[in-house]
């Protein structure tokens, strides 16, 4: 299993937020590209980068800076966040992302989804983002009653080949990943599963990997000092080369 070490941007500065609140915000770095360094230089495989306010918003604000972070890293930068249009899609993969990362285009708009499937491929991945089992959109603001799992399942028969499951209540925080909801779902779709939100500890990390996902995104854990990322790369099977 892959530990991919999360780097969230809002207005320029490397930020995490608490169960998906922007109100509550928690400032980490004035410098995005420095802290994707210092995560690549300890270890990481894959930096997951997030740009918030296109999260929120529905357009990139932080483009620049992630292209610099994809410029200057060794390893496979993704990035999501404001993503909801095929202009948009090419042209963060031909400026060298190595995958995208959609959420509520592909509820919102069907025909995009199609389109980007036919164009990334095994490139695209869709975030689904759920609060209490029911997919929420626009940055997590906007809820719905589509059921996280149904939808998933429906994203792998239209040919999504990867997903990422954030449980928005443990995003943010660390009182551990919803194992049992990542059980479930890597049982039922049959394709790679990455997940997001909860991770405390090394040992959750461990859990992580007995359930099956393909790699766990970890942010607040990695800033905070609960997770040593270099320890975790050490003890969880698969998560160095």
């Amino acid at each position: 299993m892959d530990i991919i070490p999360a780097i969230d941007i809002r207005d320029g500065r490397c930020v995490r937020l608490a169960q998906g609140d922007y109100a509550r915000e928690t400032v980490f770095g004035d410098d995005p590209l420095a802290m994707a360094r210092r995560w690549a230089s300890m270890g990481a495989r894959r930096v997951h980068v997030v740009d918030l306010d296109g999260a929120r918003d529905g357009q990139q604000a932080n483009a620049a800076i992630i292209r610099s972070i994809s410029d200057a890293l060794q390893v496979p930068v993704q990035t999501g966040g404001g993503i909801r249009t095929m202009d948009t899609l090419t042209t963060v993969l031909d400026a060298g992302l190595d995958r995208a990362v959609i959420g509520t285009a592909a509820v919102k708009d069907p025909e995009f989804l199609r389109q980007a499937i036919a164009y990334a491929d095994d490139r695209l991945i869709v975030s689904v983002d759920a609060r209490d089992g029911r997919v929420a959109l626009e940055g997590w603001i906007e809820a719905t009653d589509l059921d996280a799992v149904a939808f998933i399942e429906q994203l792998r028969d239209a040919g999504v080949r990867r997903v990422v499951y954030t449980d928005i209540g443990r995003d943010g925080v660390t009182d551990g990943p919803n194992f049992a909801m990542y059980e479930r779902v890597t049982r039922a779709i049959g394709i790679p599963v990455i997940s997001a939100g909860g991770v405390g500890s090394v040992d959750d990390l461990v859990r992580l990997a007995e359930c099956g996902v393909e790699a766990a995104i970890v942010g607040r854990a990695i800033y905070t000092g609960d997770v040593d990322l270099e320890a975790a790369l050490a003890a969880v099977p698969g998560a160095r080369g």
